[in-house]
């Protein structure tokens, strides 16, 4: 099969998200003048070591905001955000957090999700995150189609709970591994995993 995007696919459902996974979960906190906001981004990565720095791409709009969601239009107003890792004991609760509710509903109180404050940062964490990463904007990348941004940050400060460090090293298995969404209603979590050294 081959197809152009531009022309369609035929089938019942898009293929696109499926072949690029599996995707990280940002899930992402915000503070605005019209309160909190939590919501889960599947276009989620982070891009740097020196300063560490992540990325999350918001991909539609909301009636109630402009051209964007709540998250973007927060963080436009206050140069920050906060990256929670989605960990499998949460997967409900992330899940809850993606309904859209009106701007200025706290999908903290919705979902039923404890929150904490951010130490470097004016904004909201998840509490039992199995980590949090504080972030200021850098910059928002305005990408081809309507509605489609990339928000760029620098890491401020981190959270990690404390019994997902395992000998050293960060593990979310004790919350239920990393969460990551791959094609249609399918996410996984990663419960198993391998190493391999680099060649020399």
């Amino acid at each position: 099969m081959y197809y152009r995007p531009e022309t369609g696919h035929g089938l019942p459902h898009n293929p696109f998200n499926a072949i690029v996974a599996p995707r990280p979960i940002g899930w992402i906190s915000t503070r605005g003048r019209q309160g909190d906001n939590l919501a889960p981004y599947s276009f989620f990565n982070a891009v740097a070591y020196v300063p560490p720095q992540v990325m999350f791409a918001s991909t539609s709009k909301k009636p109630d905001r402009r051209g964007t969601k709540d998250s973007v239009s927060q963080i436009i107003e206050t140069g920050v955000f906060c990256v929670n890792i989605a960990a499998g004991d949460l997967r409900d609760q992330v899940n809850a957090t993606s309904a859209p509710l009106p701007a200025g509903e706290s999908e903290f109180q919705a979902a039923g999700i404890r929150s904490a404050e951010c130490d470097s940062i004016d904004c909201p964490r998840v509490a039992d995150a199995p980590a949090a990463l504080e972030c200021r904007l850098t910059q928002i990348v305005p990408l081809a189609g309507e509605s489609n941004y990339v928000v760029l940050g620098v890491v401020t400060g981190v959270h990690i709970r404390d019994d997902c460090l395992v000998e050293g090293r960060f593990d979310p298995r004790p919350a239920g591994g990393w969460i990551s969404r791959l094609g249609y209603k399918d996410y996984a979590a990663v419960q198993e995993l391998f190493e391999m050294d680099r060649p020399k």
